[in-house]
């Protein structure tokens, strides 16, 4: 007999003097009283055999979550062997199965006991359970990926829930569900993207939304580059480009195709068209091409993408004024800390 059968013998033998067992004048009177009940709904925890405990059918983590890969719950399951679950599931009873259990929150520690043999697990026993109590528990710990948020999210638009409402149940922003909700309706190249795991921030795909609804072809141009880097820094720069498109010397290397204006069809310095009758009109300025106007020169700092400050006096030799790219922030710090990446023109 192993130990943990050894154990769970004695727990069962020790279990009916715990249940209240009475002895009145030498008189046994248990075997008078009914068998010791579960507790009732929500009045404590208590151990049960792992096969009176049930998936819920409606887990709203896909089997593709990060945290139901097998070497996850190898990992869990490796601390259940060493240390037991020592935070109790919360269950809700089953509707059809008396004695039975669907899991309310705790399916991970649910499959790390199975994982590991476990003979039973501490269970909670909540009826008073919500499918979004689920969503709100593995949103807070980052339990879901940003697509399953966004079915989720649909699945409440589509009977009739407002944003403002999920917003509220899950203790999210309005910000957070609207960014979320995005995901459901992306443009084509923005949503291959983001289907083939290029891009992965919520809010780059947002940034990049916001680009694509003013300039479409530019924005699918610049995502058909299977080389470019989709980081906050580089749609950051993408957008302050496209900002800035209009007026550009048609003779200014583009820096999303390659391509100079006059050969793509950009505008000429009036706006107009640079086709071929506004080129007989207006020659173009003998600009040299090797000359990059206003030079922006970009440097890795601590894992952030930076651009340096010329214009500003450092306090002492060595160091130098640096601009993060995504919050903005200026700071000054030592040269021998920044990786240069990039220079661009602005």
């Amino acid at each position: 007999m192993s130990a943990k059968t050894g154990k769970a013998a004695q727990a069962a033998a020790e279990a009916p003097k715990k249940a209240g067992g009475m002895n009145l004048g030498g008189m046994d009177l248990s075997g008078l009283l009914s068998p010791p009940e579960l507790p009732q709904a929500a009045t404590g925890q208590l151990r049960v055999p792992l096969d009176v405990v049930h998936e819920d059918d409606g887990q709203p983590r896909g089997p593709d979550n990060p945290g139901f890969t097998p070497e996850s719950i190898a990992e869990i399951g490796q601390t259940i062997l060493a240390r037991g679950v020592k935070s109790a599931i919360s269950v809700r009873e089953h509707p059809l199965r008396p004695g039975h259990y669907i899991i309310n929150d705790g399916a991970r520690r649910y499959r790390g006991s199975k994982w590991a043999d476990a003979p039973d697990i501490p269970i909670f026993i909540d009826n008073d359970y919500t499918p979004d109590d689920q969503v709100v528990a593995n949103i807070q710990r980052e339990g879901h990926t940003a697509f399953e948020i966004a079915e989720l999210i649909g699945k409440r638009l589509a009977v009739g829930m407002k944003k403002g409402e999920i917003a509220k149940a899950w203790g999210k922003s309005n910000a957070f569900i609207t960014q979320h909700a995005a995901l459901l309706d992306l443009p084509g190249p923005i949503a291959e993207a983001f289907n083939s795991g290029r891009i992965k921030d919520v809010t780059v795909i947002n940034e990049l939304l916001s680009a694509h609804k003013k300039q479409p072809q530019e924005v699918a141009d610049w995502l058909a580059d299977e080389n470019q880097e989709v980081t906050r820094g580089s749609v950051k720069l993408l957008r302050e480009f496209l900002a800035d498109g209009k007026g550009r010397d048609p003779h200014t290397v583009d820096a999303l195709t390659g391509k100079t204006d006059a050969e793509g069809g950009g505008n000429d310095e009036d706006g107009n068209g640079a086709g071929p009758e506004n080129k007989e009109k207006k020659p173009p300025k003998e600009d040299d091409p090797t000359k990059i106007k206003k030079a922006i020169v970009q440097v890795e700092i601590n894992g952030d993408l930076c651009r340096l400050i010329m214009t500003k006096r450092p306090s002492e030799g060595g160091l130098a004024w640096f601009k993060n790219e995504i919050s903005g922030e200026e700071f000054e710090a030592n040269l021998t800390t920044a990786k240069m990446v990039a220079l661009v023109e602005g």
